[in-house]
């Protein structure tokens, strides 16, 4: 360990890499401290303290803990994700953006500026929707305190015009970042986030140990399940399904060309974290809307749809399925694949080229893409175990049994103060992975040791 980081600062570039990434991170956690002006922080704090849970609570994840400050960059960079999704998923169903697609260099370049308008009018919606519900927030939900001091067009042109500029320049930050830095700047920034609100939830969990609510045993238990089941992300994020590829010989000139066999490597976790978004987002917009409305029937629906709850686990996984096949179908087409191995003169042995070599591949991605759904909905609901347990007592009929039969920490949790699993731990694990890896390929490329010594670390890719 000590060889490969004195080896990362040796290299000039290397580590000119690397201290200009850390510039930037450092450039983007300054600006989560300055607050949009004419915002009362304690009727907010009060506010997102009963919004746990819904989709809000999800996109201060997101956002750093930015949202539920309500910084300059309270939207993160969640606007330009979507703006991405969108347009991954209109390259489908439009034929023009397909085309645009194909085309190299100069298609990627002009999807990036698609991109980045669909960002700006993302921005555009989202901050006058906050910046409206900001000035309606009130009553139970605040403390009867008012979250807008001074409410009008004028706080409303403010924020939007803050937030919006906020995550524009989020988004230069990270462009920056993968130009001249080291690793993917729109990644590194969300785990910048994420990995700063791990570190004092941490620190109110191990407070637990002396109050009395956690004890030596249970603290234990924590950190080996933590390591488990980060070791366990490791292993299937970099868990790959090996298709053999050969290729027939010809004559191209007077060059003999192909003869040789080759790979096609299908992850086991195709999707990533993109199907937990989707499934997170579907789960807690219903309990998000409900809380707003003063009625029994939305409180019930809102309880039922809180976490832990068996309905909203039942709705949860389900999505997560279903959206992991939706998303791969988009990102994966086996009868592209088959026509260019058709084109270049490859072939899987004992498979037909053409159709069959496709429904080959989709068999395959098919089995793969289910194992993927089911470690998604698995290390998505290690949040639930930790925080707040699984509530077996409100399942129909069987509920009681279940209650006084199984453990006491299955439906009360450990207490655990901090969001650890899910999405968050996805993408600081996968963040991680990609970044050790381009450092180590800077490494390898100028003959020095790398991190493992015993082989490269695959990344997700």
């Amino acid at each position: 360990m000590i060889t490969f980081l004195r080896n990362i600062f040796i290299i000039p570039e290397l580590r000119k890499r690397i201290i200009f990434t850390f510039l930037m991170l450092a450039v983007y956690r300054i600006g989560s401290q300055i607050v949009i002006p004419g915002i009362n922080m304690e009727a907010l704090a009060e506010f997102f303290a009963n919004a746990r849970g819904t989709i809000l609570g999800f996109l201060d994840m997101f956002s750093g803990r930015n949202m539920s400050r309500m910084t300059i960059f309270a939207l993160g960079i969640m606007p330009y994700i979507s703006a991405s999704i969108i347009l991954q998923l209109l390259q489908v169903v439009w034929p023009y953006l397909e085309k645009i697609s194909k085309e190299g260099e100069l298609g990627r370049k002009k999807i990036t500026q698609y991109t980045r308008y669909g960002t700006v009018l993302i921005c555009l919606v989202q901050s006058f929707g906050i910046s409206y519900g900001l000035e309606k927030m009130g009553g139970s939900a605040t403390g009867g305190l008012p979250v807008v001091l001074n409410p009008g067009w004028g706080f409303r042109f403010l924020a939007i015009l803050t937030l919006t500029t906020g995550t524009i320049f989020i988004m230069w930050l990270g462009e920056q970042i993968s130009e001249r830095g080291i690793g993917n700047g729109i990644s590194l920034i969300i785990f910048a986030g994420i990995v700063v609100g791990l570190v004092p939830g941490a620190a109110s969990t191990l407070e637990g140990f002396q109050t009395g609510d956690m004890n030596p045993l249970k603290i234990i238990f924590l950190l080996v399940l933590m390591i488990g089941v980060i070791g366990f992300i490791v292993f299937v994020e970099m868990g790959q399904r090996r298709i053999p590829i050969s290729y027939a010989k010809r004559i191209q000139g007077r060059r003999m060309m192909g003869g040789q066999s080759t790979f096609l490597p299908l992850k086991v976790n195709t999707g990533g974290v993109i199907p937990i978004i989707f499934a997170a987002s579907v789960t807690t917009f219903p309990a998000t809307i409900a809380g707003f409305i003063n009625h029994p029937i939305a409180q019930s629906i809102k309880n039922h749809l809180g976490l832990g709850m068996p309905l909203y686990n039942l709705i949860y996984i389900t999505a997560i399925i279903f959206f992991t096949y939706f998303y791969v179908s988009i990102i994966f087409n086996p009868q592209d694949v088959s026509d260019n191995l058709k084109k270049y003169g490859g072939f899987i042995p004992g498979i037909r080229a053409g159709k069959n070599t496709s429904e080959y591949i989709d068999n395959v991605l098919s089995k793969l893409t289910f194992i993927g759904a089911l470690y998604l909905a698995l290390v998505a609901l290690i949040p639930e175990f930790l925080m707040t347990g699984f509530k077996v007592g409100a399942i129909p009929f069987i509920g009681d049994f279940l209650e006084a039969n199984l453990p006491k920490m299955l439906y009360e949790g450990m207490g655990v103060r901090f969001y650890f699993g899910g999405t968050s731990i996805l993408i600081v694990v996968g963040v991680a992975m990609d970044t050790v890896q381009q450092i180590e390929a800077q490494l390898t490329m100028r003959n020095y040791e790398s991190f493992s010594r015993k082989g490269r670390i695959r990344g997700r890719r």
